[in-house]
């Protein structure tokens, strides 16, 4: 089936023989009873054996999994209590001391920050790489503790999109494992697996459950031995997903391709509209004629996605007084939801990062994300150009 169709029929198990509940549903329940001592004990070792406790699988969080899994093109998936907990787990799971990981230099603060945790914490080397040519990666991983890949499909904030199937290719053929967020593509607009990816990472907060009343995370891989080595430290972990969560997300899914088609659309014409305003000094959008990426974004993406960066005329000072003045948009953190947000990166997600580090992520002081919503784009495009004043 085509994804359009697959988004709509989420994994569902029979409710009874011959009788299937058109909405997945919700099991709450923390721990489930067993007749054996023995039964329950060899349950506990399986990630899809027989439900034990919640925190080791659930039939709402195991429907999620599939689901996610069916969407991207994987063996299997797993769900978390966050996107941040769905890198941590994966990076702490497959990492040891002494290794190296090779990073896409422009990618979200948070992964930033846990990435600088480890190399502080447990001594793994990080090396930073454009994600623009996969003789970097080949340079980099010409050392022996070399361990992972690190990219986003369309880096946060900037828009930027690696040569994924250069870089996927170089990064299977050294023998390096390879992780890449799909968070702002959604598998409507990329499914790095099929680029050669082994695991991708998602905020399901974002566009898979797309409403902003969300937050969890996944990671779905393209062999399930390498899903069975990193269930068991997300159950160490505890960074598992609720099923309440799970249940929302998985009634959210059913709307992706038509949300990030209205997404796309909105985000398209603020950015050429944007391009042309005589008060705005940059825009960032990789299916914008000009953005760096804009070739690359032709090839590997399906649309150039709901987020958009620039750079208002007047540095840090005018881009937090653009966040302040607009009004059908909203200033808050996240992305993804039908709402259209706001924010200054470089005094919140990237707010770790100084002068120079923020240019060498490609942030400009003044940058202002935006995560454009399927509101009206007439409305949007006049509450941005009152805010540009």
């Amino acid at each position: 089936m085509e994804l359009n169709t697959r988004a709509v029929h989420v994994v569902n198990e029979p409710f009874q023989s011959g009788s299937w509940p058109l909405s997945v549903p919700l099991v709450q329940s923390s721990a489930f009873a067993f007749d054996s001592a023995a039964e329950l004990a060899g349950a506990m070792a399986d990630p899809d054996g027989r439900y034990v406790y919640s925190r080791r699988g659930n039939p709402t969080v195991r429907a999620l999994e599939q689901t996610l899994a069916g969407l991207e093109g994987g063996e299997g998936a797993l769900a978390f209590a966050s996107g941040m907990g769905a890198i941590s787990g994966v990076l702490l799971a497959l990492l040891r001391p002494g290794d190296r990981v090779v990073a896409q230099r422009c990618l979200y603060g948070g992964t930033h920050a846990v990435l600088a945790d480890l190399s502080e914490r447990y001594g793994i080397e990080v090396v930073r790489i454009s994600g623009d040519d996969p003789a970097e990666l080949e340079a980099a991983a010409v050392h022996p503790a070399t361990r992972m890949l690190v990219l986003e499909t369309i880096a946060n904030p900037t828009g930027q999109v690696p040569d994924l199937p250069g870089l996927l290719a170089a990064a299977r053929a050294l023998g390096v494992t390879s992780v890449v967020d799909n968070s702002l593509a959604s598998p409507v607009l990329c499914r790095p697996l099929e680029h050669g990816a082994d695991i991708v990472v998602h905020s399901t907060t974002k566009y898979l459950s797309g409403h902003s009343d969300v937050l969890g995370g996944a990671a779905v891989f393209a062999d399930d031995g390498l899903r069975r080595r990193v269930w068991p430290r997300t159950v160490e972990l505890g960074a598992c997903a609720d099923p309440f969560a799970a249940w929302l997300t998985l009634r959210g899914i059913p709307t992706l391709p038509l949300r990030m088609r209205a997404h796309c659309a909105n985000a398209a014409a603020l950015a050429e509209r944007l391009d042309a305003h005589p008060g705005v000094s940059a825009v960032h959008y990789p299916r914008l004629a000009g953005h760096p990426s804009y070739e690359r974004a032709g090839k590997v993406l399906s649309g150039g996605g709901g987020l958009l960066s620039f750079e208002p005329a007047g540095g840090r000072e005018a881009g937090r007084a653009f966040v302040e003045r607009v009004r059908v948009a909203r200033l808050a953190l996240s992305l993804g939801g039908v709402e259209t947000l706001v924010t200054h990166p470089a005094s919140t997600s990237h707010r770790e990062l100084d002068e120079a580090a923020l240019r060498a992520a490609g942030v400009a002081p003044g940058l202002v994300r935006m995560s454009v919503g399927i509101e009206d784009a007439e409305d949007l495009w006049s509450d941005v150009e009152q805010a540009l004043g």
